[in-house]
């Protein structure tokens, strides 16, 4: 099995030997392991540095594109190159890429599509009260949309099998990490959670300018998958909801009409019109939002056929990492690799 260890960068020159020097050279199950390095627009020696310490692929973008478009493209380069697995990490040595073995066997060994480690928010020092707060009520919302139970859905640290990777398709612009999941809830994937410890901090975030930013951009995403893959539960409820509007004030007038004031009390019906009408147009909504849904589902069964021909089908149709046949166990011998491992770059000193 191939595994590709995908790292997008923006500016990393100070912390890549960090995470560079601690990826593993071997691993239990994976027969070669290569180190991608995605340049989303740096400006530093960040590419430099990567080529002086072995890496040998590259995918580079002329200027910064976002972590969205940088994990797509990624994934898109390591399965044009034969990727059986994808590790999607960082460049600023938050997580402990010694921890990618645990992150990838339960993809090896057919146990899971997708595996996202769990960084234990409540326990980083670094993160506010508010922030950890907030990680804790974003990943029930992810959970509630995906019909998932993961404890850190907002963590960038994970593997996908290359089956689960073709049938995930990012479209937003912001950031993938809720966006994915809540697709892979829905189309029925499997998701394992790994606890982690991480690092220490290195540097700000370079995704947001702030954590409201971060919050609202974040929502935006939620909702367009939530109404992408659940347009029933948003439009019968909005109905639901603007027709108990609407009948209320005509009880009310109708009431009144009946003691004899009704005449005195027309913003009823105005107001019992207007929430009708909202609730029309609710309906209707479902109507084309259903049709859409249909029409996605197909699109999706094509690009995945599109796909499996661009890509190729051997790694894809393998039994460990295809969940839509029959599962077997594949035998690790922890402390016996179970062959040589590439990874594409020179001997790092760990302290590097």
């Amino acid at each position: 099995m191939k595994l590709f260890v995908q790292i997008p960068c923006l500016n990393e020159e100070e912390t890549l030997p960090l995470v560079l020097a601690t990826i593993p050279r071997n691993i239990p199950g994976i027969d070669e392991i290569e180190i991608l390095v995605i340049d989303d627009g740096s400006t530093d020696g960040t590419v430099e540095v990567a080529r002086r310490l072995g890496v040998r692929h590259f995918v580079h973008h002329p200027r910064n594109m976002g972590l969205a478009r940088s994990f797509r493209d990624g994934v898109d380069y390591a399965l044009r190159h034969g990727a059986d697995i994808v590790v999607n990490t960082d460049g600023d040595n938050q997580y402990p890429q010694e921890r990618i073995g645990d992150l990838v066997e339960p993809v090896v060994l057919g146990d899971a599509d997708i595996v996202i480690a769990d960084r234990q928010t409540g326990t980083i020092e670094h993160f506010s009260p508010l922030k950890k707060t907030l990680q804790k009520v974003g990943s029930e919302v992810v959970n509630f949309a995906a019909g998932t139970d993961l404890p850190d859905a907002a963590s960038g640290f994970r593997a996908y099998s290359r089956s689960a990777l073709m049938r995930l398709n990012v479209v937003t612009q912001f950031s993938y990490c809720m966006e994915t999941i809540i697709q892979a809830g829905n189309k029925r994937l499997r998701i394992e959670s790994v606890p982690v410890t991480t690092n220490a901090k290195t540097r700000e975030s370079r995704l947001f300018t702030s954590m409201w930013q971060h919050i609202g951009k974040s929502a935006q995403a939620i909702s367009r998958s939530y109404v992408m893959f659940k347009p029933h539960t948003v439009f019968i409820t909005l109905g639901l909801l603007f027709a108990l509007g609407a009948a209320i004030p005509f009880g009310r007038y109708a009431v009144l009409l009946a003691e004899g004031t009704g005449g005195q009390h027309i913003q009823s019906i105005v107001l019992g019109a207007t929430s009708m009408v909202g609730a029309l147009l609710s309906f209707a909504l479902l109507v084309l939002a259903d049709l859409q849904r249909t029409n996605r589902v197909l699109l999706e069964e094509t690009l995945e056929r599109l796909k499996e021909v661009q890509y190729g089908t051997t790694a894809a149709s393998d039994p460990r990492t295809d969940p839509r046949t029959v599962r077997r166990t594949v035998p690790i011998d922890r402390a016996q690799p179970s062959g040589p491992s590439d990874t594409g770059l020179a001997d790092v000193p760990a302290g590097v």
